[in-house]
C-alpha cells in the first residue's frame, strides 16, 4: 500500500509518497516537479507508480503555485518564471539533503523528472548536481538563453511591454547561462536522460529539446542506450499514457 504524506520541509510543501512497509527504509529516491501554473497534486499519477516500484517519491510545491500561491495575475507569473525555475533547483539540493539527513535515501540513487517547467529545472539541476544519477524530462528544454529569448519575442508580439531595460536582460540571462545545459554539455557527464516531448507542442517547442539531443547524442556513443528521445508526432503540451509508463520504466532501468 503506497502511503502520501502532505509535509512542509523547511517551509517547502510536498507530497511524499513511499511505500507503507518500507517508509523507514533507505530507498532510491525521485524528486518529480511540477509545470508552470500547476500543483504538486497534478502528478500524483507519477509518484504513485514509482512508489509501486520502490521508490521514495517527492511532490514539491513551486514558488508562488499551488499552496505557495500569492494570487498573482497569470502576465505577472510569467515573468517570475525564471525566478521560480532557479529556486525550484535550488530547492531540490534542500530537499535532498533533508532526506539524506534522515538516513531516508540511497544517495547513489537519486532521480529528478519534471513536466514542461519541471522539466526545464530538472535540466538546470542537472548542470548544478552530480548526485543526480538519472532525470527525465517530460516537455522541457535546456537551452535557458535561447529559449529566455524566445520568450521576450513571444510577449511583444502579443502586445505587452516587458518594462525592462537591456542591461537588466543582459543582467539576467548572464544567470541563465550558468544553469543552461546546451552551454555547458559536458557537464551531463553520459548521466541516464530520458526526452518525451509533443511534436505539436507551442508551449515549449519541441525543437529546443530535439536540438539538443541531437548535439549531445555522439557523446553516448558507448552507451546509447542512455540517452533516449521520444517523440510524440501528435501530441501537443500533455503527455501520453506511453510517456508517463516511459519514466517509471526509465527509473526502474537506472535508479
Amino acid at each position: 500500500m503506497v502511503v502520501i504524506q502532505k509535509e512542509h520541509i523547511e517551509s517547502i510543501p510536498v507530497l511524499h509518497l513511499v511505500n507503507h512497509d518500507q517508509q523507514s527504509d533507505k530507498l532510491p529516491f525521485v524528486i518529480f516537479i511540477h509545470g508552470f501554473t500547476s500543483a504538486k497534486e497534478h502528478n500524483l499519477h507519477y509518484a504513485y507508480l514509482l512508489a509501486e516500484q520502490g521508490f521514495r517519491v517527492l511532490l514539491p510545491e513551486a514558488l508562488y503555485h499551488g499552496e505557495r500561491d500569492l494570487q498573482l495575475k497569470e502576465q505577472d507569473l510569467y515573468l517570475k518564471f525564471w525566478e521560480i525555475v532557479l529556486n525550484t533547483i535550488h530547492e531540490i539540493k534542500t530537499l535532498k539533503n533533508y532526506f539524506s539527513k534522515m538516513e531516508l535515501i540511497d544517495e547513489d540513487r537519486i532521480g529528478v523528472a519534471g513536466t514542461s517547467m519541471g522539466g526545464i529545472a530538472t535540466l538546470g539541476a542537472l548542470t548544478q548536481f552530480e548526485w543526480i544519477k538519472a532525470a527525465v524530462c517530460l516537455m522541457g528544454m535546456p537551452s535557458y538563453v535561447k529559449f529566455s529569448h524566445w520568450q521576450i519575442e513571444q510577449i511583444k508580439k502579443q502586445g505587452y511591454s516587458l518594462e525592462l531595460t537591456q542591461e537588466k536582460i543582459d543582467r539576467e540571462l548572464s544567470v541563465l547561462a550558468e544553469y543552461d545545459l546546451s552551454l555547458q554539455k559536458e557537464k551531463l557527464a553520459n548521466r541516464p536522460l530520458l526526452f518525451w516531448h509533443g511534436q505539436n507542442d507551442h508551449m515549449v517547442p519541441y525543437i529546443f529539446a530535439r536540438e539538443f539531443y541531437e548535439s549531445v547524442k555522439d557523446s553516448y556513443s558507448e552507451s546509447p542506450e542512455k540517452l533516449e528521445f521520444i517523440t510524440d508526432q501528435l501530441a501537443g503540451h500533455k503527455v501520453s499514457k506511453s510517456g508517463v509508463k516511459a519514466t517509471v520504466d526509465w527509473f526502474n532501468k537506472y535508479l
